[in-house]
């Protein structure tokens, strides 16, 4: 699965009608709820505010709104799109502002989900990776290595705090988590107190 990177925003127009797809990060239903309600206030004078979501690991919670459209016709069409993606945590809203044509079912319907599709083609994706925390306490002499170390197993640092001794803390791929705890014990010899959250 791939899980976007950052919001992203595409626009077309159908008999007047403007469609305007964005794109945002969310991980969770509350996010989808956020991300909606603030397109809302982005857009007060829009017709209608359309989503479609793909949310977890496996990208198996789903979520979409017609917003008084005809039913089945924004919503579930925006939504299939979103969910050929291979893409997960992710909110597509379309805010529609009426042209004064009306498009009929399956006009609306190609209409979402051409502008899903555009939306999709701007997106910046990674590949999905479960990635565990971890936390460690060195002393000086052990720094650099360490720092090679992590580097090596694609971990990333969120914090690092020099008192008497470093503490680091920050997240490593699930899959490279026993080559950091090895790593640490070959380079502490019983000097390094890792803790790996899995």
């Amino acid at each position: 699965m791939l899980t976007l990177l950052e919001r992203a925003e595409a626009e077309i127009e159908v008999k007047r009608s403007r469609f305007i797809a964005i794109a945002i990060p969310t991980d969770s239903m509350d996010k989808v709820k956020a991300a909606v309600d603030s397109v809302r206030t982005e857009h007060p004078t829009a017709n209608h505010v359309v989503h479609a979501s793909v949310i977890g690991s496996s990208g198996t919670m789903y979520s979409s709104s017609d917003d008084r459209e005809p039913k089945n016709t924004a919503g579930r069409p925006a939504l299939e799109v979103v969910k050929g993606s291979g893409i997960t945590n992710i909110t597509v809203c379309i805010v529609r502002y009426f042209g004064g044509t009306l498009l009929g079912t399956g006009g609306l319907v190609k209409a979402y989900g051409d502008s899903t599709k555009e939306v999709l083609k701007k997106v910046r994706t990674e590949e999905l990776i479960s990635r565990v925390s971890f936390s460690m306490t060195l002393p000086y002499p052990s720094y650099t290595l360490i720092k090679r170390l992590i580097e090596e197993t694609e971990a990333s640092i969120d914090s690092e705090d020099f008192a008497m001794e470093i503490t680091i803390s920050g997240l490593v791929p699930e899959k490279n988590a026993d080559r950091l705890r090895s790593g640490t014990d070959d380079i502490g010899q019983g000097r390094i107190r890792l803790i790996l959250n899995i």
